[in-house]
């Protein structure tokens, strides 16, 4: 499995798929490591053609896709993993029906024991958050930056931090050990893309 590390790009509710892979090649271009195809409100139909568009976009820059939620659309695509958040399949389900040599991604927003269950599950990583309020997303504030430390110490699986994130924001975290930053925002509603990818890649070399 190649390195989860670095500038983890998430899509937003776009139903433009031109402007979705114009966007995400910027950042990819930028530097970003991973993609997510996370779109809550796409038609199955939707879904299937800006994943697929999406699948081809990664496999030309060597970078993984990982599909939120939809299991069987991650099969059917062949896509490198899947992200499952607290309300889906348990991990364990997930890894069961994706095999052993996908990505699996755990949601665990603040709660360090979903951590360690996500791992003991077959997890690929864990996933913190949100840190702080999103553009996009509407959750609990709540999660400590400790949260990072503990589990750089006592999980044995690359970390997420998601929530909120801009570049001062995540440089903190990243120090504490995140091993991956999620984007929505800063990302796709940014007025260069591929500048503010390059700008959160640079966190993981200072």
């Amino acid at each position: 499995m190649r390195a989860l590390a670095g500038l983890y790009i998430v899509t937003p509710d776009w139903d433009d798929t031109a402007r979705l892979l114009e966007v995400t090649e910027l950042a990819l271009s930028g530097g970003a490591s991973v993609v997510q195809y996370r779109h809550k409100t796409a038609s199955p139909d939707l879904r299937r053609r800006q994943a697929h568009a999406l699948l081809d976009l990664c496999r030309r820059h060597g970078k993984p896709l990982i599909i939120n939620d939809h299991v069987d659309l991650c099969l059917a695509l062949e896509a490198d993993g899947i992200h499952v958040g607290g309300t889906d399949a348990s991990v364990a389900q997930v890894r069961a029906a994706i095999g052993p040599d996908k990505i699996v991604g755990a949601s665990c927003y603040g709660d360090f024991a979903l951590a360690q269950r996500a791992q003991q599950e077959g997890a690929s990583y864990v996933a913190f958050g949100g840190f702080y309020p999103s553009r996009v997303k509407q959750y609990a504030v709540t999660t400590s930056h400790d949260i990072v430390t503990k589990a750089k110490a006592e999980i044995a699986l690359p970390n997420v931090v998601i929530g909120g994130m801009t570049v001062d924001h995540a440089r903190p975290l990243v120090r504490a050990g995140a091993a991956m930053v999620a984007v929505i925002s800063s990302i796709y509603l940014a007025d260069n893309p591929r500048v503010a990818a390059q700008e959160f890649v640079r966190l993981f070399a200072e």
